[in-house]
């Protein structure tokens, strides 16, 4: 059985952990560990900046989700953008994604202010793609431009 759960600090070593897992799995990178773990643990320790939670199974944490809030003028409303989405390789397919999903949405159901979910996705990803397509994402016409 899976649990679904607000991520807490004791939770750091195996987000900081799945998050190295995306950056290798989607983008052949390794992240600064130093800078990557502080990062995390602004999170976990200040909800302001955003919210994890985690899927658990038998003990385990297997899978992560993160939100951020962006404010639209345009639609008087937040948008819960989804980030450092991760499911272990042994877990894949078994649905836990649409489980942090679902935990995502009911956060967003129980606020009348948020107008809408959105994600990052790598180009190069279809298995990706294709489980956010199947779980309702639609492709907004949309480029992300970056300055670093």
């Amino acid at each position: 059985m899976t649990t679904i759960r607000p991520a807490t600090i004791d939770d750091l070593e195996t987000v900081v952990a799945y998050n190295q897992g995306i950056a290798v799995e989607t983008e052949d990178r390794r992240l600064d560990d130093n800078v990557l773990t502080a990062g995390v643990r602004r999170i976990l320790s200040e909800p302001s900046k955003g919210h994890y939670f985690v899927a658990e199974c038998d003990g385990k944490v297997v899978g992560q989700i993160m939100y951020t809030t962006e404010w639209s003028d345009w639609r008087n409303g937040e948008i819960l953008w989804l980030q450092s989405v991760y499911v272990h390789p042994e877990y894949r397919g078994c649905g836990i994604f649409g489980q942090l999903l679902a935990e995502v949405q009911r956060v967003a159901d129980a606020d009348p202010d948020v107008v809408g979910l959105r994600l990052y996705v790598e180009k190069e990803n279809a298995t990706a793609q294709g489980t956010y397509l199947k779980n309702g994402f639609k492709l907004p016409g949309y480029l992300v431009m970056q300055k670093v």
